[in-house]
């Protein structure tokens, strides 16, 4: 809904979200739903089989986000992660959110448990799971994280938040904690491998160390983390501490795409400023978006082709001009540019065929997602 917004235009995280809150605190479930439609749809066609969204902006009367979400994925055939992101800390208590988006401890903790016992399902073939996210340590309460903990291993769920994305997160964390992200984390019972991180930039290498040993996942989005100039993740740093690395679009509101293909390659090329082409290769990057994805969300049989995996696979052609002349199919699909999905198999179904959402009428969803997003812009305005 705020793709290239002109408030948030040129600015670096803190600045953007308080740019963006006010605008967001307009959405409905009418935004919810065609803003869903339309990013599952594209990273499906862009080849993505299994998505997860942090959604944690709750205006009032927008209760049944998640089971829209939810409702959405399930027609288009999608898997999904969904997680019941909250807000609780507002300017009003310290916080950065504006209060007009934040919901109390018991408003979120009674709609994290009705997801978790209507929504979530943990079976191994599962093709919704609902994760708690509380959004970040700069947006909710301790005590708001250590019940969300307790809550999700009750029921068997995972954990996710933002941590570590930039600078200026630590220095709110050591200003208001007395500690930096990881320590906070840690006192809170959230380190664990049934937690997993978005961003994870500003580590230090005894962090590294302790996130590998609790075996914490990470999701690096690069293109956002390039757009919001916070930083680059030490991927291959995390890997080798014993940490899953997974790879993230970041969403259409921080990174203005949602292009899996487009990811991987952009993640490529970013690692080997960091670490060098010997050991960034094209297969080390497409396992950060099949392997890791589903290690990080933790899917057990996912990310791989083998007897015994769950058949989910995106097949591409190789016919357009920007591969003419490849010498390796498989390196040209990052090297080259692959963008867009041929064929897309979830579950053993066709979710995308010759290249097309069967029944998904892509310029009647453009039409009612632009409006929608105009309306929210009206209103902010």
């Amino acid at each position: 809904m705020t793709r290239a917004f002109p408030a948030a235009l040129n600015q670096p995280l803190f600045p953007w979200l308080q740019s963006l809150y006010p605008i967001w605190a307009g959405l409905r479930a009418e935004s919810i739903e065609v803003s869903t439609r339309l990013a599952l749809a594209e990273l499906m066609l862009s080849g993505c089989t299994l998505a997860s969204d942090h959604h944690y902006v709750f205006p009032q009367g927008l209760d049944a986000a998640i089971d829209n979400q939810a409702r959405v994925a399930g027609e288009l055939g999608v898997r999904v992660a969904l997680t019941r992101g909250s807000m609780s800390l507002g300017e009003d208590q310290g916080g950065l959110p504006p209060q007009s988006v934040v919901q109390t401890e018991v408003q979120i903790l009674d709609d994290s448990t009705r997801l978790l016992d209507e929504v979530h399902d943990g079976a191994a073939d599962s093709m919704c799971r609902v994760a708690l996210a509380p959004c970040s340590p700069f947006s909710v309460t301790e005590s708001l994280m250590r019940e969300s903990a307790a809550l999700a291993r009750e029921h068997g769920a995972r954990l996710h938040t933002h941590l570590a994305e930039t600078e200026d997160e630590n220095t709110f964390c050591v200003e208001h904690y007395g500690r930096r992200p990881l320590d906070l984390l840690a006192d809170l019972d959230w380190l664990a491998d049934d937690v997993w991180l978005a961003h994870g930039i500003h580590f230090d290498d005894a962090e590294i160390a302790r996130l590998g040993a609790a075996g914490v996942a990470i999701s690096h989005c690069p293109s956002s983390n390039m757009l919001l100039a916070s930083g680059q993740c030490p991927v291959l740093d995390l890997e080798a501490a014993g940490c899953p690395v997974g790879l993230g679009v970041d969403g259409s509101a921080s990174s203005d795409a949602s292009n899996l293909m487009q990811e991987i390659r952009q993640a490529f090329l970013l690692q080997r400023l960091n670490y060098g082409a010997e050991r960034v290769t094209h297969d080390v990057a497409l396992a950060w978006a099949t392997r890791g994805g589903a290690r990080t969300l933790g899917w057990d049989r996912l990310g791989v082709i083998e007897p015994g995996a769950l058949a989910d696979l995106a097949l591409f052609d190789l016919d357009e001009l920007r591969f003419s002349g490849h010498g390796d199919p498989i390196a040209a699909l990052v090297l080259c540019g692959a963008h867009r999905v041929r064929w897309l198999m979830v579950n053993g179904h066709w979710c995308v065929q010759n290249g097309e959402v069967p029944d998904l009428d892509l310029g009647a969803l453009r039409a009612a997602h632009a409006a929608e997003a105009g309306r929210l812009a009206a209103v902010a305005g």
